[in-house]
């Protein structure tokens, strides 16, 4: 059984994360581009974490722009079997309010602008989202939520938006009405990377307003959001650091299989497949792919 690895992708207000110990910033090469930032490694009571700002230091990069391919291969790279997204969103329900943190487990797609696969031509393979969050990994983080007495929701439907702007009314009742529960920009292709990878992976969505459509909220004050953004990120530091200390040192095996997504995901006939794109999957797919005939 491998040692975890505890990967954080910090989103908007979480920019670093203090408290690690014997920690540095590095440099990691991506052949997928130039990821969001350096990460940040060092460890919380001998647990490995790494730490990468999705939009980088300073808010460089918008939902559209962040190289997703390049962040989630270089999290595969620094050895991470376990990874969660700490995002920003909005609510689409009355009683996930501002200042909540929804453990989602799905996902709806409606980004329309990104690159969404490490795979394609020349080397073909088809992974299974059905069930897009390891449930241990969630199990962990309700638990130290429950632990630090933040208020949590476990469950709900993240719809993910192109963005850089807000929805408009009318969008926000249509996603109201398919059952969704929070709306952000960043989570999508990044769950979908994050499986391709065989890294564990959960979201802790945090609240920061009502979206467009609350009739005593009004539309989205980007002022207000900022405001709540402080707070949550400070709630969200005690939340990594606790789930930090309370993982397993040894990476659990996921009854969701995400750890071994690719097992038969490879469509391409091996003598058919491209050899540029089977170098760049050396991390990603490594583990199939370099495996003995």
């Amino acid at each position: 059984m491998a040692d975890a690895v505890l990967g954080i992708i910090g989103g908007s207000g979480i920019y670093d994360l203090p408290g690690l110990e014997n920690s540095d910033w590095i440099t990691v090469e991506s052949p997928w581009g130039t990821p969001s930032d350096q990460v940040r490694i060092g460890e919380i009571d001998g647990l490995k974490i790494v730490f990468l700002p999705r939009h980088g230091r300073g808010h460089v990069y918008s939902p559209t722009t962040i190289n997703y391919r390049a962040n989630i291969d270089v999290m595969k790279r620094c050895g991470v079997t376990d990874l969660l997204s700490v995002s920003a969103c909005g609510s689409l329900k009355e009683e996930h309010a501002p200042g909540t943190f929804v453990l989602v487990d799905q996902f709806i797609d409606r980004t329309i602008a990104r690159e969404k696969s490490f795979f394609g031509t020349g080397c073909v393979a088809h992974v299974s989202m059905a069930t897009p969050v390891s449930p241990k990994l969630v199990d962990a983080v309700a638990a130290a939520a429950e632990a630090e007495s933040l208020g949590y929701a476990r469950g709900g439907t993240y719809l993910a938006m192109e963005g850089p702007q807000f929805s408009s009314l009318a969008e926000s009742h249509l996603y109201r009405s398919w059952g969704c529960d929070v709306i952000g920009m960043t989570n999508m292709p990044e769950a979908k990377l994050a499986r391709e990878a065989e890294i564990c992976y959960a979201t802790v969505a945090m609240v920061t307003d009502y979206d467009s459509w609350h009739p005593d909220h009004g539309e989205v004050d980007i002022q207000a959001i900022i405001r709540v953004l402080h707070d949550n990120a400070e709630n969200a530091q005690r939340l990594v650091a606790r789930v930090a200390r309370d993982l397993p040192r040894e990476h659990q095996s996921c009854p969701a299989g995400s750890d071994t997504a690719l097992e038969f995901a490879f469509m391409t006939a091996p003598e058919k497949r491209d050899p540029e794109l089977v170098a760049k999957l050396d991390a990603v797919a490594g583990r199939v792919l370099n495996r003995p005939s």
